[in-house]
């Protein structure tokens, strides 16, 4: 874990603590020392729990996989971050050296009424699923895979389409904006998918179903602040959601009509 350039960190923890949804929540504090800046920010909360179990705690209950940046699943706010203070950068990728001997950390999950809190920093984000599963997809024949240059796509929309692809749905946007919205993640799905060729013949049917799923979900509207693309450890940018609204009025129109 430690590397030559490594120093040892000694930290003062202040983390949300809560049994289960329907309990009320509250701060603990934790001392942690000889922590390596080399290590990993869910690295260190490893530690902290290996102390707990030791001492015959309940250890501090936090959701995470591929520990690459690709799953979105380390979802909690750092210090009022989503992910903390390193930009572009999920939970799972930051490193203790961003932080100095001393410091003191707030870590606590993601704030929104869509996320509920399912155990101290794990929340349910199942409402993202609901809303891929209403029209996130493409409906394509089976078979063997078509060649790469069968299907021309302008570089310009396949640049997009490949940029928007890279939201991994942790629901950083979320827990930035005031409003709990969702814009800036669905927005992301919508391009991705009516960018492409493949997705064109369900690009009106698809934006409307994910935005209705989407409200049913209970996520607010979009503040317009921008904060969504600032916390997202993809930087995916705010332009999809102008598309989006885009997409949707067009959909809506031709829906009336």
């Amino acid at each position: 874990m430690g590397g030559t350039n490594s120093t040892n960190l000694k930290l003062k923890l202040k983390v949300w603590r809560q049994k289960n949804p329907q309990s009320e929540g509250h701060f603990e504090n934790y001392d942690v020392d000889s922590i390596s800046s080399d290590a990993s920010f869910l690295e260190m909360l490893d530690v902290v729990n290996n102390k707990l179990i030791r001492d015959g705690k309940d250890p501090i209950a936090f959701d995470h996989d591929c520990r690459e940046g690709i799953c979105g699943s380390c979802s909690m706010v750092i210090n009022g971050n989503p992910h903390g203070p390193q930009k572009g950068t999920a939970t799972c990728q930051l490193h203790m050296r961003k932080f100095q001997s001393g410091d003191s950390i707030t870590i606590e999950p993601f704030r929104a009424k869509s996320f509920p809190v399912i155990k101290d920093l794990a929340v349910d984000r199942s409402a993202f699923d609901r809303i891929i599963a209403s029209g996130g997809y493409v409906s394509v024949n089976a078979g063997n895979a078509r060649d790469a240059n069968s299907i021309p796509v302008p570089k310009a929309k396949a640049e997009r389409a490949f940029m928007s692809a890279a939201c991994i749905a942790c629901g950083a946007c979320v827990a930035a904006c005031s409003n709990s919205s969702a814009m800036l993640f669905v927005s992301a799905k919508v391009s991705h998918l009516g960018l492409l060729p493949q997705g064109d013949p369900e690009r009106e049917s698809r934006v409307l179903k994910m935005m209705r799923t989407m409200e049913e979900a209970g996520f607010g509207n979009c503040s317009n602040t921008g904060a969504c693309s600032l916390a997202c450890p993809k930087e995916i940018s705010f332009e999809n959601i102008a598309d989006l609204n885009r997409e949707f009025a067009r959909a809506s129109a031709k829906e009336r009509a």
